[in-house]
């Protein structure tokens, strides 16, 4: 008699790194849901997938066949921002739900990122050529029309002229060399993100929420997704290595940042983080019971 053969559904970590693998294949709005599963291990996917298309196709059978982009890009924003009523979560702009897809969908509140995500893939369904925007500070979305592109902001529904642009971008202006400064032409920081880009900085929101709440648990969940979204950041390997070590795993800390100095040799924190290591290595083992 034949064995039968037995499948193990993959862990939340190992489906998010089969959808971040290859950039040809990631699904940028997938991706993004699955960021979830940390703290929602049930949820369904394939469900919030469902739900962002009936909103499209809703949308798509109201538009007449024959209607330009102009027309398509209002039907849209009456529909994304005044029926539907998506908006900025003003009032507590830093809950991680702002961050979660199936949340915001069903809220109808949350940050421009996750925002944007949504409203692009209504584009998408009605024929926009729409895409995000990792902006300094502020994620937007731009629109390309047979005029020129439209510059939307997610958080507001406002349509953002040059001028507004740059009031916008102005704290990020510093004199030449100055660090942390932005001196990049407008043009270029307009350009639209990739879906990688647009995980990492979904990803890297959230851990920034858990640093401020020193929430090293889910800090440590976080980065682990972004380890495997963008392997080549080495400060995200130092922080899994610094969350890793602040929950007493300190084996595991110890490899972090060993690879953290080993591929930044010339970190400004090098210093900082051979101290640590260092600490790790007096630090007593645990206890056994």
């Amino acid at each position: 008699m034949s064995t039968p053969i037995t499948f193990t559904a993959p862990s939340a970590l190992e489906y998010f790194a089969a959808l971040v693998a290859d950039d040809a294949s990631l699904s940028v709005i997938e991706a993004a849901a699955a960021v979830a599963q940390d703290e929602y291990p049930q949820l369904d996917i394939q469900a919030v997938l469902a739900d962002i298309d009936a909103l499209g196709l809703r949308l798509q059978a109201r538009i007449p066949a024959d209607a330009v982009p102009l027309q398509r890009l209002r039907w849209l924003n009456r529909f994304f921002f005044g029926e539907l009523g998506f908006s900025g979560n003003v009032n507590d702009y830093y809950d991680c739900r702002n961050s979660y897809l199936h949340c915001v969908l069903e809220s109808r509140r949350g940050i421009p990122i996750t925002l944007a995500l949504i409203y692009v893939e209504l584009a998408t369904h009605i024929g926009l050529h729409a895409s995000g925007v990792s902006f300094p500070g502020h994620f937007l979305v731009k629109v390309k029309m047979p005029q020129g592109e439209v510059v939307i902001d997610p958080f507001s529904g406002q349509s953002l002229s040059r001028d507004e642009l740059d009031a916008m971008l102005a704290p990020y202006r510093g004199g030449r060399g100055t660090p942390g400064s932005i001196d990049a032409p407008l043009g270029l920081l307009l350009r639209s993100a990739t879906p990688r880009e647009i995980v990492v900085r979904v990803l890297r929101n959230l851990k920034e929420i858990h640093r401020g709440s020193g929430d090293w648990a889910r800090f440590l969940a976080v980065t682990q997704r972004l380890v495997i979204v963008a392997p080549d950041a080495w400060e995200e390997r130092r922080d899994r290595g610094l969350a890793q070590a602040e929950l007493g795993a300190t084996e595991a800390a110890a490899t972090d940042l060993r690879a953290y100095l080993d591929g930044a040799p010339g970190a400004a924190d090098a210093p900082a983080i051979r101290a640590r290591l260092a600490e790790l290595g007096r630090r007593p083992p645990p206890r056994l019971h």
